[in-house]
């Protein structure tokens, strides 16, 4: 649980601080796009006194404009003033880039179909809020989006297919929610190098073989209800760094896999994983988290490398595993 909390608190500060707000480039302001923000605010219940006619809403905190006064980014986040339902006026701004709704707990129901109006978004991030309901099919018409984050939130059902089929796709955040089903194949379609994180669901079934081809820098499938094989997530020419799978029920003999010579984190904990920890664990220079408990494997542990940097608790737990920093093998 720690490894998963450490890694998302790296992260996020970075992707909220890419999401605040730039100095505006310009004072005045598109006045289609003005309208549509006190329309904006309106539906939000008017919580921010600080949006008014009398000055230009490039100035909005919150709002960045491009050098024409046409608004390209908003944002809310942080505030428990915000209620009701995303506004559906987001959608009439024709020039927007970037929108981030961030830890609005009040925030209720489902993504309005307005946003298929968002031809240049590029970023959607909508997380920590208590939006419910699928995963939009339509979010799949938005073929400029390259970064979608649902994190954190109170999603259901099961993932679209047709989220695959977005052209410029090279981020998916679907982590923390209450997703069901399968992993759809066709995820092994996102531009590389992909960051995909479905962690914290409720997904079954076996891992899609399509992942298996998909040239990931991140992938995050812990804490679900997957089965079978995963050897073909693993490859020595892989440029993925980060690999989560724990909490699942994955069955695979660990002797044959070959681990992405820039592996920096690894966690294959509480699963049905076999066999022996590779020796060339112990040449992956890059590693900084590896846990192998509660598995079946067997064996001694590689000695060198950085392996020497991870105590007990990442070994521990398993059929027959000794040597350092286990018990001595017999």
């Amino acid at each position: 649980m720690a490894t998963h909390i450490s890694f998302f608190f790296i992260c996020i500060p970075l992707i909220i601080f890419s999401s605040l707000p730039l100095p505006t480039l310009a004072a005045k302001c598109n006045k289609d796009d003005q309208k549509v923000l006190l329309r904006i605010e309106a539906e939000f219940g008017n919580p921010n006194p600080s949006w008014t006619n009398q000055m230009a809403c490039c100035d909005w905190y919150g709002v960045n404009c491009d050098s024409d006064g046409r608004v390209i980014g908003l944002s809310f986040f942080k505030d428990t003033t915000f209620n009701g339902t995303i506004p559906p006026s987001i959608g009439d701004l024709p020039y927007l880039q970037n929108l981030l709704l961030h830890k609005l707990p009040q925030l209720v129901g489902g993504i309005p179909t307005t946003f298929t109006r968002l031809r240049r978004i590029t970023m959607l991030r909508i997380t920590w809020t208590g939006i419910s309901g699928p995963v939009p099919d339509f979010l799949s018409e938005i073929k400029s989006l390259n970064f979608l984050d649902l994190s954190f939130n109170s999603l259901t059902g099961s993932i679209p297919a047709s989220l695959g089929t977005l052209p410029n796709l090279n981020v998916l955040h679907l982590d923390r929610n209450r997703l069901t089903g399968t992993i759809p194949d066709s995820l092994g379609n996102l531009v590389p190098p992909a960051y995909l994180y479905l962690s914290h669901n409720m997904l079954s079934g076996s891992i899609p073989r399509s992942l298996g081809s998909l040239q990931t820098s991140v992938l995050d499938l812990s804490r679900n209800r997957l089965v079978g094989d995963a050897l073909f997530l693993f490859g020595a020419a892989k440029p993925t760094d980060t690999i989560l799978i724990s909490r699942n029920l994955l069955e695979f003999d660990l002797t044959k896999v070959a681990f992405p010579v820039n592996l920096t984190n690894l966690d294959l904990s509480h699963n049905k994983i076999y066999g022996k920890i590779p020796a060339q664990i112990t040449a992956l220079d890059n590693l900084q988290f590896f846990n192998a408990s509660y598995n079946s494997l067997c064996g001694e542990i590689p000695q060198g490398g950085r392996v020497q940097n991870f105590d007990q608790y990442s070994f521990f737990h398993n059929k027959c595993l000794c040597g350092a920093p286990l018990e001595a093998c017999k």
